[in-house]
């Protein structure tokens, strides 16, 4: 059993762990964020520009009971499909989207290109490819001239 902890131990410890736990603690926090940008800000605006549209109040009540609103429906247990909700949450995704969109281009311009591929050395007889280290060719056996280190 003190293996099992002491592989886990090794685990929980690596770095990319770490790395991992702060993203996600860091990536929530940021969730909560967005989620309040789109209610409290985006929603609103955009609630204007359609005429005082309230997108948490929009449902389709699929109950025999009439209500007026989402929390009505919701406090007599009214079946609803609340697609208001949806698109708020549509909302927030574009924006988090965008968000690490812009982080990762920022990320990737300082980070310096990989170096070109290597290509392949291959026979000059039959044109497969052969390890760099052959003197003889694995497919046709012909015979090579040894490829000088660069």
């Amino acid at each position: 059993m003190s293996k099992f902890f002491s592989e886990f131990k090794k685990f929980a410890l690596r770095g990319n762990v770490a790395d991992l736990a702060v993203g996600v603690v860091v990536g929530g926090a940021f969730g909560k964020i967005v989620t309040s940008v789109v209610t409290d800000v985006i929603t609103p605006i955009i609630g204007c520009l359609t005429g005082g549209t309230d997108f948490s109040n929009l449902f389709i009540n699929l109950g025999s009971k009439p209500v007026v609103t989402l929390a009505e429906a919701k406090a007599q247990n009214v079946p609803v499909i609340a697609y208001g909700a949806l698109i708020n949450t549509v909302i927030e995704f574009v924006i988090i989207a965008f968000a690490v969109f812009v982080v990762m281009r920022q990320i990737n311009r300082l980070m310096p290109p990989p170096p070109p591929p290597v290509e392949a050395r291959r026979c000059p007889y039959c044109h497969e490819i052969i390890a760099d280290e052959a003197t003889r060719c694995p497919h046709c056996t012909s015979e090579l001239e040894l490829k000088e280190k660069e």
